[in-house]
């Protein structure tokens, strides 16, 4: 009797152990456990950089907020009523796309040969269908060629005057490329050529990639969506980086390092310095760590983040999971974000906290 109520204690000791490790276990992993699905939600940015709250004025800082709550209130009014991801994002992306205080459509950023070069890209987290455009000058709202690229030609990227060409056979709004000059960007391009030559008369090397004039790159507008249906989708859109030449293109209009959706994770878009984000991978990256490890969204964007700083990068992203979850990382000082929930709960931030 006495060997049968040792081995009997052994027993439960035993089960008393493993119910343990199993509780420890659930706790570790909480971030990725999947927590109530939200009906709808929506995600933005507009840029991401050495955003500063002793450089912004008062008023400054009211007009980018008042942008932010302006922009993602249009895409929240189309997923509450029961309208499509891809409409919110493209809808959203408009209005900062008809922002000079952002560096996409009427306030891109100026390139060495003193013009604007507009990129953009959108995907479909249901079909995993994609449109992009690169480097066009005369297209008002960059998005929506992106958009008539990925719903009405078998592509999914379009550059130049061939982009151009396809915008005005889809009757999308033309305009003369001197409707996206502004003083502010024009100022920049004027500032980083001075640092440029700076450079050049003091060693002879380029300053292109300076880590002083780096900034001119930020501005970058993007969102993330959730509707009702569970389909997510993603759009990005840019003038790209003050100062390019030779016909640069960044991350913006690339599918998996710009833009990025899928309904089995996640949609995202990135802003930042392309180059890194390109070979980074980053928005595709963000999904395959969720897909194929079991991330959770926050682990998986602080993740790949992570990893374009060691490269020697900086940036950040927004996105939205399957279940409404929204994330916003970033390294940098700052970066003009903002959320709302199928609640209608509106967060606003720029700074780092």
């Amino acid at each position: 009797m006495r060997k049968i109520a040792i081995l009997s204690l052994f027993v439960f000791v035993l089960l008393s152990c493993k119910n343990d490790t199993s509780s420890t276990e659930v706790e570790d992993n909480k971030a990725v456990a999947s927590p109530e699905k939200a009906e709808f939600a929506i995600i933005i940015h507009g840029g991401a950089g050495t955003i500063l709250k002793k450089n912004m004025t008062d008023e400054m800082e009211a007009a980018y907020k008042a942008t932010l709550e302006e922009a993602i209130r249009v895409g929240y009014d189309i997923l509450k009523k029961g309208g499509s991801s891809l409409d919110a994002v493209t809808k959203t992306i408009n209005v900062m796309e008809d922002s000079p205080l952002f560096n996409a459509g009427k306030g891109a950023v100026f390139t060495n040969a003193e013009t604007n070069e507009l990129d953009a890209s959108i995907m479909d987290g249901k079909t995993l269908n994609a449109g992009a455009s690169a480097g066009t000058t005369n297209v008002r709202y960059p998005i929506d060629l992106a958009r008539a690229i990925m719903d009405k030609s078998p592509h999914v990227m379009m550059a130049g005057s061939g982009a151009e060409k396809f915008a005005e056979e889809q009757g999308l709004e033309i305009v003369d490329p001197k409707f996206f000059y502004t003083e502010r960007r024009f100022k920049s391009l004027q500032n980083a050529k001075k640092r440029e030559q700076i450079e050049l008369d003091h060693d002879g090397k380029t300053a292109f990639y300076d880590p002083i004039i780096k900034d001119y790159k930020f501005g970058t507008v993007g969102c993330a969506a959730l509707d009702k249906n569970g389909n997510l989708a993603a759009g990005t859109s840019t003038g790209g980086m003050t100062n390019k030449r030779w016909g640069r293109v960044g991350d913006a209009p690339i599918i998996g390092s710009g833009t990025y959706a899928n309904n089995a994770t996640c949609a995202v878009s990135s802003t930042g310095w392309g180059e890194y984000f390109i070979r980074a991978q980053v928005a595709h990256d963000i999904s395959a760590l969720m897909d194929y490890k079991g991330f959770s969204l926050q682990e998986a964007a602080k993740t790949v983040i992570n990893k374009v700083g060691d490269l020697g990068g900086d940036g950040g992203i927004v996105a939205v999971d399957k279940n409404g979850n929204m994330v916003a990382e970033f390294n940098t000082a700052g970066m003009y974000r903002a959320t709302m929930n199928d609640k209608g709960e509106l967060t606003i931030g720029i700074y780092e906290q």
